[in-house]
């Protein structure tokens, strides 16, 4: 384990070197900014630069606006108590992967490729505490399925 704490170090430090904003910055830059990582297995790890949902009205936003994410960026909304998510994203341009995650830190069902711009509600399949926004496919090219684990977020 504590192999796994130092290679999830050595890549916090490349991902935060060479992370970028989302695009256009204006829209988020009231949310505070942090980094997620994430153990994709027994010897790997992903660290992505996100935003933060933490509050009313950054929820209710979202990535509202947005045209562009670079790729090891995402949003994430965190709830003070379990809720079954129920969101919309009939306001946003982009078409994403939404990651939704456990009160334990894992990770308990994808919807990927949602539909931009749409009205359809995407439902969690149980509580969680988290969900993690990301652009379509990544949860694909990263290998995340269900029962991966969030580890930290700073």
């Amino acid at each position: 384990m504590r192999r796994l704490g130092v290679l999830c170090g050595a890549v916090l430090i490349v991902v935060m070197m060479t992370a970028r904003a989302a695009k256009p910055a204006r829209y988020l830059a009231e949310f505070a900014t942090a980094t997620a990582i994430i153990e994709t297995s027994a010897l790997s790890c992903l660290a992505i630069s996100i935003y933060l949902a933490d509050r009313g009205p950054q929820q209710a936003q979202g990535l509202m606006r947005i045209e562009r994410l670079d790729e090891y960026v995402g949003l994430l909304f965190r709830y003070r108590k379990q809720t079954e998510n129920k969101k919309r994203i009939k306001n946003t341009y982009i078409t994403l992967d939404k990651l939704f995650i456990r009160q334990d830190g894992r990770l308990a069902a994808i919807a990927r490729h949602t539909i931009p711009m749409s009205t359809v509600r995407i439902t969690s399949p149980e509580p969680v505490t988290m969900v993690l926004e990301l652009n379509a496919g990544f949860a694909e090219e990263q290998s995340l399925e269900v029962g991966v684990r969030l580890l930290t977020v700073d």
